[in-house]
């Protein structure tokens, strides 16, 4: 198997010394966290999506869920206190990341954001969530995530 590439991503978790997992696997396009999980041979529940979002203001944020959840982007808005949240098209996520959408990592973005998180996510014992690169994605825990990132807690899954 090829060697794990050293994204920003992974220089935060050193930077932070944040114990991980490498775990790479053939991305395919539109695949998502099904294919991800299927190929680590992992619960997609414990996949977590970097989702990155905006307000009405076009403030990005970052929202994490579950793999095999969706985003309530109405229960977020009001959770927050904004009017309306959307995702942003692919090529504006991109930009406020630095990562590209399908390798977008919550971790080293090229731009700081407010980061929520599905509060069931802190009660997993392991996650696997993107490492900055298409096919990549890094195993750690919980804590280490809330540590790093210090997200809010929300409770926007359906």
């Amino acid at each position: 198997m090829s060697k794990a590439p050293v994204t920003q991503a992974i220089r935060v978790l050193r930077e932070h010394q944040v114990a991980f997992s490498e775990h790479l696997y053939k991305y395919e396009e539109r695949g998502g966290t099904t294919v991800s999980a299927r190929e680590l041979g992992v619960d997609e529940h414990c996949v977590i999506k970097t989702l990155i979002m905006e307000d009405e203001q076009r403030k990005p944020l970052i929202v994490l869920m579950h793999g095999d959840k969706e985003v309530s982007t109405r229960n977020l808005a009001r959770q927050i206190g904004v009017k309306h949240v959307e995702p942003c098209d692919p090529k504006t996520a991109d930009k406020h990341s630095g990562y590209q959408v399908g390798g977008t990592s919550p971790f080293g973005t090229r731009h700081a954001m407010p980061v929520y998180m599905e509060a069931s996510i802190a009660a997993l014992p392991r996650i696997y969530i993107n490492g900055g690169k298409r096919g990549f994605l890094v195993g750690i825990t919980p804590a280490d995530l809330c540590r790093v990132l210090q997200p809010v807690s929300v409770d926007v899954a359906v």
